[in-house]
């Protein structure tokens, strides 16, 4: 199975799918857990072990063998501690509010590791993060429709694991291997997890769909279509699409969920959002 791009339109549905599965996630755990089809331990099983036989199979196809003793534990415990507070986050929150935090965490995870490898950062680069924090700030700030204090502290967890990982990964020359290498070392974790929240167990046919949906298809193969449109699109491009899945995740929600589009939402998207573009931007004149 190849995926890959062969014009600059096919380039923009490639990375349009690839956000929309990305932000599906969101949209898919929230639905799952939050009208409690299934409790967050096996939600975040299921999707582990789907993503890694999609993932698998994929690789079949493609004539690319796994090499589980070359396998990075530090990147597969870090997709395992995302995977886990992401799903135990969505008993509580949005889909809206929680991938804007998700996302906000990640790039915030980013460039702190940035500054402390000494990149230089200009003093338009400096507002535009301490916009992103401030972005994050209001949107968990006491208020009536602010959301769930401990579900927004388990996703920001959840986003500092995806940063972790992400910057882990850098300069895989072969990334979606490295990710399914991942994927199944991360089956023996959720199991012990689900082992470990064994007395919550619940799950209903529809929980489990959506769990397999969000392995299967926003995770695995969203993973293989962005992964092949990638090499297509500058650093800076790449980083800034990105900026549409909390966008994406907040639609979806209103959608399929009937979520509200709240003020503080609102509001801290676009702070957080722009600061983020900010940073990119300047980051990508520097390079």
């Amino acid at each position: 199975m190849t995926v890959s791009p062969s014009s600059p339109a096919s380039t923009i549905l490639l990375t349009s799918l690839a956000m929309i599965a990305f932000a599906a996630n969101s949209v898919l755990c929230r639905q799952a857990l939050g009208d409690g089809h299934i409790d967050a331990a096996s939600f975040t099983t299921l999707r582990m072990c789907a993503g890694a036989v999609t993932l698998y199979f994929i690789l079949k196809m493609r004539g690319d063998a796994l090499a589980i003793k070359k396998a990075n534990w530090k990147s597969a415990a870090a997709l395992f501690v995302y995977m886990a507070f992401f799903s135990f986050a969505y008993i509580s929150l949005g889909a809206g509010a929680g991938a804007l935090l998700l996302f906000g965490a990640v790039q915030i995870t980013m460039f702190a590791a940035a500054i402390k490898a000494r990149e230089h950062f200009s003093a338009l680069s400096w507002a535009g993060l301490f916009a992103a924090i401030g972005g994050l700030v209001y949107l968990v700030s006491p208020g009536v429709s602010s959301p769930d204090a401990l579900g927004a502290t388990l996703m920001v967890i959840a986003g500092i694991a995806w940063g972790l990982y992400s910057l882990q990964g850098k300069g895989n020359t072969n990334p979606l291997q490295a990710t399914a290498q991942n994927f199944l070392i991360g089956i023996p974790l959720v199991l012990v997890t689900s082992l470990l929240f064994s007395s919550e167990l619940d799950f209903t046919t529809s929980g489990i769909y959506l769990a397999l949906a969000s392995g299967a298809l926003a995770s695995g193969c969203g993973y293989v279509i962005w992964y092949a449109v990638l090499p297509h699109l500058t650093s800076g491009r790449a980083a800034t699409v990105q900026l549409t899945v909390p966008a994406i995740a907040a639609l979806g929600g209103a959608v399929f969920l009937s979520e509200p589009f709240t003020m503080r939402l609102i509001i801290a998207s676009i702070v957080t959002l722009g600061g983020v573009a900010i940073v990119l931007s300047q980051r990508a004149r520097s390079t």
